[in-house]
């Protein structure tokens, strides 16, 4: 029992939301440009964890309304191994709702029109400037 419960426990932490390498490195431009990585705000940390309290409700309450339906399983599994389950619910469904912010502000920058257009005028501004040193480059590179 312990070892399956040990194993279901590492599944779900494994299995947590993540972010592609090209969404960090974007993140990592608009960081530069000041922007924070959450701006897009879709799902508040505090209320998915505060709401993991009951079983499962943190993990459906990411997935309603998103393209995340990991989330439902992950709350379906919390919901089967509750009350154990709030050790590890809380701090993975607010660790995925900060995951999902950072993705939607990710989205936003590349694919929303208005936010596509602050973004190019962000990279036509820092082009102004002359280069001055391999780290200006590479962020002029990434787009």
């Amino acid at each position: 029992m312990k070892l399956a419960l040990s194993t279901l426990i590492l599944a779900v932490l494994t299995g947590c939301t993540t972010l592609s390498r090209s969404d960090q490195a974007m993140l990592r431009e608009l960081e530069s440009h000041g922007i924070p990585p959450t701006e897009q705000q879709i799902k508040h940390p505090g209320l998915a964890g505060g709401l993991n309290i009951l079983p499962g409700f943190g993990n459906f309450y990411l997935a309603v309304g998103t393209h995340e339906s990991a989330q439902w399983l992950y709350g379906l599994l919390n919901l089967l191994f509750w009350p154990s389950s709030v050790v590890w619910g809380i701090p993975q469904a607010a660790i995925d709702a900060i995951t999902m912010n950072k993705k939607e502000t990710v989205y936003y920058y590349k694919f929303d029109r208005q936010g596509k257009k602050e973004y190019e005028e962000l990279k036509s501004e820092l082009e102004r400037y002359p280069p001055s040193n391999a780290v200006t480059i590479y962020l002029l590179n990434l787009g």
